[in-house]
């Protein structure tokens, strides 16, 4: 990643600073919480941590835990990648912001999975709370890369015959395209509030043992990724409107790099 601060400027030391101090404290707070389970008679398991009320000690690691992941996804945003498109239109910074949060969930997902393999099969002791947990991230990395994948306008588009419009077609045809997200997220939004609403008045849980309230939240929280994908969208036009249009063909596929490390192994085989 390329080292020039792309929003912070002077806060990007700050920033940098809490998201070391809340992760030592997180991780100070999840140690001790361990040695209270192995030597305290009461102590706090996964099972308290979806249930704070009334547990100040883990209501203090959720809010450090959620700072340090705020101050993570600000710093890890202020730069840009080599591949990446720059942030330049008026939402830009709030999906780039969670697109980074979504990688660094993906990190958890598997240390997740990596303490319920040794758990499982070194001790011989499985968990009742990694499946659903890995799961629960999953979601919100699922909707947050979305929200990235939008504002890197990475989706899949067919060029082979936009590329043949006048400019004026063009823009005709990205109009048409956003107004079309614009009408699956109403729909979307209409439909679906009600039952959001219910499930998280609800706080409706998953049925398990752990028994998370993923249905809860997940399903809200896809109705607003939603929206944030629309005004992405809309963000996009706008940014996008005034550029020069890129031409794409065939080479663009090609690979060079990869083409030389192939011809680069055959010759080491030869």
């Amino acid at each position: 990643m390329q080292n020039k601060s792309l929003f912070l400027g002077r806060m990007r030391a700050p920033v940098k600073t809490g998201m070391i101090v809340f992760c030592a404290i997180s991780f100070a707070l999840y140690l001790f919480l361990i040695s209270q389970r192995m030597f305290a008679a009461e102590s706090y398991g996964m099972f308290e941590m979806i249930r704070p009320a009334g547990k100040p000690l883990v209501q203090v690691m959720l809010a450090c835990f959620a700072a340090a992941l705020t101050f993570a996804s600000l710093f890890l945003s202020d730069t840009k990648g080599a591949i990446e498109t720059p942030p330049d239109g008026f939402f830009d910074l709030v999906s780039v912001v969670l697109g980074r949060l979504a990688m660094i969930m993906t990190a958890f997902i598997v240390l997740v999975m990596f303490y319920e393999v040794v758990s499982r099969y070194v001790f011989s002791r499985p968990t009742l709370w990694a499946n659903e947990l890995s799961l629960w991230i999953a979601c919100f990395v699922f909707l947050f890369a979305g929200l990235y994948a939008m504002q890197q306008r990475s989706h899949i588009r067919i060029y082979i015959i936009y590329d043949i419009m006048p400019w004026w077609m063009k823009k005709a045809s990205d109009v048409i395209s956003v107004m079309l997200i614009v009408g699956f997220t109403f729909a979307l939004v209409w439909g679906g509030y009600t039952d959001a609403e219910n499930r998280f008045m609800r706080m409706e849980t998953f049925g398990t043992a752990w028994d998370p309230p993923i249905p809860g939240i997940i399903k809200p929280a896809l109705l607003i990724i939603i929206v944030l994908v629309c005004i992405q969208a809309v963000s996009n036009l706008i940014a996008d409107w005034n550029k020069v249009p890129e031409l794409h063909t065939p080479a663009d596929e090609i690979d060079e790099v990869e083409i030389e490390n192939i011809r680069r192994t055959l010759e080491e085989k030869n």
